[in-house]
């Protein structure tokens, strides 16, 4: 007899990073799940309008991860966060961790204050000084303090044909906008050390060690259930997940397999 598996399909939530919006940042991952997830593609609220609210904060996009939420009709459903997102993914464990069953991070651009070694506030204050910058110096400055000492920040590909499109010319001012929302935001550590649902971090060996390397090491002094993989040839500008979209793939469905209780694929 042909047997079927009569398990729902994980409903997932993915927040992309404060560059690409989220169709383009998770498509090629999108494309290898395909039809066996309930995926929402979710764009961050700093880019709602042309310009980020007077009084945005990350509270304006847990928020919004809510509604998402809400709107597609997940009760309780796995949150995936890039960069900006998930920084964003973070403060939304602090804030509705009865919301989550999971929570996948790819190099956050943000976890809180507390425990920074020196190195990381080293970055942190390069990164303010960045924020100052014309914005023709911004993104390649901004670039660069993220990579592995010697990692040369990718090409920027070709523009196509025509005026470039209208997302663009948002992205300084949202970057700014974050990087005032972390100094601004607290998180309840409290909240996720307690938060007993599976965590997995994707970490890219030519990414800064001094910055994403280090928060993870604290992050797993934080989440009872946290795990760390390491993809050696990718760093925050070339992620796994444009670039290695079935391994990231095959992570995330275990990571889903083990918060819902089923055996590992």
């Amino acid at each position: 007899m042909e047997s079927h598996d009569a398990r729902p399909r994980p409903q997932v939530i993915f927040m992309p990073g404060g560059v690409l919006p989220a169709d383009l940042a998770y498509g090629p991952l999108l494309g290898v799940l395909g039809d066996g997830v309930e995926a929402v593609a979710k764009d961050l609220e700093v880019y709602a309008s042309d310009v980020p609210p007077h009084d945005f904060g990350l509270g304006v996009e847990v928020e919004g991860i809510r509604r998402a939420a809400n709107a597609a009709g997940f009760e309780r459903f796995h949150l995936v966060g890039y960069s900006g997102g998930g920084a964003s993914s973070i403060a939304f464990a602090a804030t509705y961790p009865e919301r989550l069953l999971s929570l996948a991070l790819m190099e956050p651009a943000w976890a809180g204050w507390e425990g920074l070694t020196p190195e990381e506030e080293a970055v942190y204050r390069e990164f303010e000084r960045i924020m100052t910058l014309p914005p023709d110096e911004m993104m390649g400055a901004f670039m660069r303090e993220q990579l592995r000492p010697g990692v040369e920040p990718p090409a920027a590909p070709a523009a196509p044909p025509g005026p470039p499109p209208p997302w663009m010319a948002r992205r300084p001012a949202g970057l700014a906008a974050f990087m005032r929302a972390f100094r601004a935001h607290r998180l309840d550590l409290d909240r996720l050390r307690a938060f007993d649902r599976p965590v997995w971090f994707a970490l890219g060996g030519l990414s800064d060690p001094d910055y994403y390397a280090r928060m993870s090491e604290r992050l797993a002094g934080i989440f009872p259930r946290f795990t760390v993989e390491v993809f050696p040839e990718r760093h925050h500008f070339d992620p796994p997940h444009r670039r290695e979209p079935e391994r990231v793939a095959a992570a995330l469905r275990r990571l889903w397999n083990a918060a819902e209780g089923a055996p590992a694929a």
